[in-house]
């Protein structure tokens, strides 16, 4: 099964990170600026490099802005959950995971591992059913940051909240309904921090999995943030906290 990666920043990492790429098309009439060193990486690679028309690479993509570049990519590969704790063991760090509950947008997935790698989560777990998977919009959204965050896809992500439990991690959402982020202070150890999904949030669930629910403040006339956004003030207190207590 083959998938494709689009736009410059996604394939450039891609070719950075050494990640089997079939052939890389590009527009014709495109080969400027970072277009002509990801042709100059791709040839070092020993990764064919084609012209094409650009409605090609249009219908190929869906009429998505692919801005002149394609990598035909194998299909990306999930890890499992023990992959992502042995990482954090390997670097010595308490494991610090994402765990998204039913998050269906692509764009939104994408943000939330650009995120992730930019706070050192050490990996994403999503659930196998009712959530976006691993697609060449999540890369381009990502802006690459696909590449590098481990993520693990499960059948029962109850299930697996669990077995993070036993493996000494602490469970935490993100919901309105709990304590301000702020004023938690156990957000430096060992964490799966759950994300629910745009319509509903976390599920009734796999929030009774959680240890504790944390809640971000809202001032204005809109009670939710988007889930990435959410995503993001929650990983970058976390990082503080971290950062506070290795001080």
């Amino acid at each position: 099964m083959s998938d494709y990666i689009l736009g410059r920043n996604p394939v450039m990492e891609a070719l950075k990170s050494g990640r089997q790429i079939h052939k890389v098309l590009v527009a014709k009439g495109a080969g400027k600026g970072s277009i002509v060193e990801i042709i100059s990486r791709a040839k070092k690679a020993r990764v064919p490099v084609q012209e094409v028309e650009r409605n090609a690479l249009d219908n190929m993509t869906g009429g998505q802005n692919h801005q002149g570049v394609v990598a035909l990519v194998p299909a990306m590969e999930y890890v499992d959950v023990e992959d992502i704790l042995e990482a954090a063991r390997q670097k010595g760090d308490p494991p610090f995971i994402l765990v998204l509950d039913e998050i269906e947008d692509p764009h939104n997935l994408g943000a939330i591992l650009r995120t992730a790698d930019a706070v050192g989560v050490h990996g994403v777990i999503i659930p196998k059913h009712r959530a976006t998977g691993l697609t060449g919009t999540v890369s381009k959204a990502s802006s690459g940051a696909v590449e590098y965050v481990p993520v693990a896809r499960v059948v029962n992500l109850a299930r697996t909240l669990e077995m993070l439990k036993k493996e000494g991690l602490w469970v935490v959402g993100a919901d309105i309904d709990g304590e301000v982020i702020w004023q938690s202070k156990g957000l430096s150890g060992a964490l799966a921090c759950v994300i629910g999904g745009e319509s509903r949030g976390i599920s009734r669930l796999i929030k009774e999995k959680c240890d504790y629910i944390v809640s971000i403040p809202m001032k204005g006339q809109v009670n939710s943030l988007n889930a990435s956004v959410a995503a993001a003030v929650l990983c970058y207190e976390i990082l503080r906290q971290k950062e506070k207590v290795n001080i």
